[in-house]
């Protein structure tokens, strides 16, 4: 069997660390010599109760997250939380305050309508969601239950570089695609979630982060499984967890724990985006999306002018082994995703790719 890889620059499901792949691919039939896979462990059982609470451990102690906040592990993916979020937190004054500055916080915002009404604190679509505002250029509800923001656009290629101060509300975040990228104070947040398919694990597991006392104030028409306090005071165990995901995400917890914790993810992010930026900077060629003050480490997003040679960049870098590179529907041009597994490697290969089609072309 060939182990030839590629350079994958996917927006998620993203690239995992190699090494932590092959330690999933070495206990995969029989987990730590006990004679079956964690994937078919009873959720109960002590050495899955053990994965389980271990990798908790990690997630704490690495976000270095305080007692009083409760770490869950759900399912649904992250637009779950579009509905959940609402559904728990809106019950006070039936009013949120929504930051839009890309498609998934809009669409967040859309679902929470559902619910209450809804404030929009910005709406960077009025410039195709290119930037991020700075603080005194949100408009926060004082009367909204919660402050909403997404702290990184996938799709358009912007991330928030500062926390928003949001008057005192509780402040929700999804931070799906940078999360463990960087050292975040956690103790400024009401709820941090994310998807782990981008920096933490494989698809079909969502982390939530919520602090403890916002919970048990659910919508009367919340649904069993959407109610943060049943899931915290069942442990995220009211049925069977994303268990697969759950060991996973606590084999990427020691990686990035053995290659510098979060300190260490950030030095790599700003190393990785820097050499990008600077090459598509320097090029004829490319052109940026996002703004400079508003750009994110996370993913890259570019485009020539020209459909055709977007194309003929997509498909000519595919052949050299650097694949996903294909902007997301909604922007089309190009979209490099570089989240905490991409090699340093992948990135400056990448740069010498561009440099060479800047020329050819």
């Amino acid at each position: 069997m060939s182990n030839f890889r590629v350079y994958n620059f996917a927006a998620g499901p993203s690239v995992l660390p190699l090494s932590v792949l092959e330690r999933a691919g070495s206990e995969i039939s029989s987990y730590r010599g006990c004679g079956m896979s964690v994937m078919e462990m009873s959720h109960r059982s002590k050495m899955f109760m053990d994965i389980f609470q271990r990798t908790q451990d990690k997630l704490r102690r690495l976000m270095n997250i305080p007692q009083n906040y409760h770490i869950l592990f759900l399912q649904t993916g992250a637009s779950g939380q579009f509905s959940m979020i609402p559904l728990n937190l809106i019950g006070g004054t039936g009013r949120a305050c929504y930051a839009v500055t890309g498609n998934f916080s809009g669409l967040a915002a859309q679902e929470a309508k559902k619910y209450g009404e809804v404030s929009l604190a910005c709406d960077t679509g009025d410039r195709g969601h290119c930037y991020i505002p700075r603080q005194d250029g949100l408009r926060v509800d004082p009367q909204a239950d919660y402050f909403y923001y997404c702290a990184n656009n996938t799709i358009y290629g912007t991330e928030w570089d500062y926390i928003p101060d949001a008057g005192g509300l509780p402040l929700v975040c999804d931070m799906s695609s940078n999360i463990l990228s960087v050292p975040v104070d956690v103790s400024k947040f009401g709820v941090i979630y994310a998807g782990a398919q981008k920096n933490m694990a494989p698809a079909g597991l969502t982390v939530v982060i919520i602090k403890d006392g916002l919970q048990g104030h659910e919508l009367p028409c919340t649904p069993l499984m959407m109610s943060y306090k049943t899931m915290i005071d069942k442990g995220s165990m009211y049925n069977t967890p994303p268990c697969w995901c759950i060991y996973m995400l606590g084999l990427t917890l020691d990686w990035v724990e053995e290659n510098g914790g979060l300190e260490g993810m950030e030095k790599l992010k700003r190393l990785r985006a820097g050499m990008l930026y600077d090459t598509l900077e320097s090029s004829r060629l490319f052109q940026l999306h996002a703004d400079r003050d508003s750009r994110s480490g996370m993913n890259v997003t570019f485009r020539t002018g020209s459909e055709d040679l977007d194309g003929k960049f997509v498909q000519e870098a595919a052949a050299a082994g650097f694949v996903n590179l294909k902007g997301h529907r909604l922007t089309g041009g190009m979209r490099a995703s570089i989240y905490n597994a991409m090699p340093v490697e992948g990135v400056e290969k990448l740069c010498d790719f561009i440099r060479a089609f800047d020329k050819n072309n």
